[in-house]
């Protein structure tokens, strides 16, 4: 599958980082660097603008090494970008750190991953079929 960017950063285009990768790493495009304060929030602009085809989203998500090593993580988690979106791609950043932390231009802050979802018809009903689970919700098989 081929999806269409334009590429207004002087970053490189997305990539994956290994054969095997799931995701593209996305880069910060700045003109200068962002301090994020402990537990704030930012939106960073990466200059990239996609074509998905009908059927397929892009999904968003942190990237392991900077939740680790940074408190950084991407804050609508995966953040789903539509087909028919022809915007610029933003990515919202939180530090949930104790420390301030400095994303600078070029820094690979989140990845994406292409999937493909489906549309449903919904349907109104009075009663749903009867399962072993019912209405457990949270915690409702134990802990081990």
């Amino acid at each position: 599958m081929q999806i269409k960017i334009i590429n207004r950063s002087s970053n490189p285009m997305p990539e994956y980082a290994t054969p095997l990768s799931a995701g593209m790493d996305l880069r910060a495009n700045l003109a200068e660097p962002v301090v994020l304060k402990p537990f704030e929030r930012r939106l960073i602009p990466t200059g990239l603008f996609l074509e998905l085809p009908a059927g397929y989203e892009a999904q968003i998500r942190p990237r392991s090494g900077l939740a680790l090593k940074k408190g950084i993580t991407v804050l609508n988690t995966p953040g789903t970008i539509d087909a028919d979106y022809r915007g610029e791609v933003g990515v919202i950043l939180v530090n949930l750190s104790d420390c301030e932390v400095t994303i600078e231009h070029g820094e690979r802050i989140c990845q994406m991953v292409i999937a493909r979802h489906e549309h449903c018809e919904v349907v109104e009903a009075e009663t749903l079929s009867e399962t072993e689970r019912g209405a457990g919700g949270f915690g409702h098989s134990g802990l081990k």
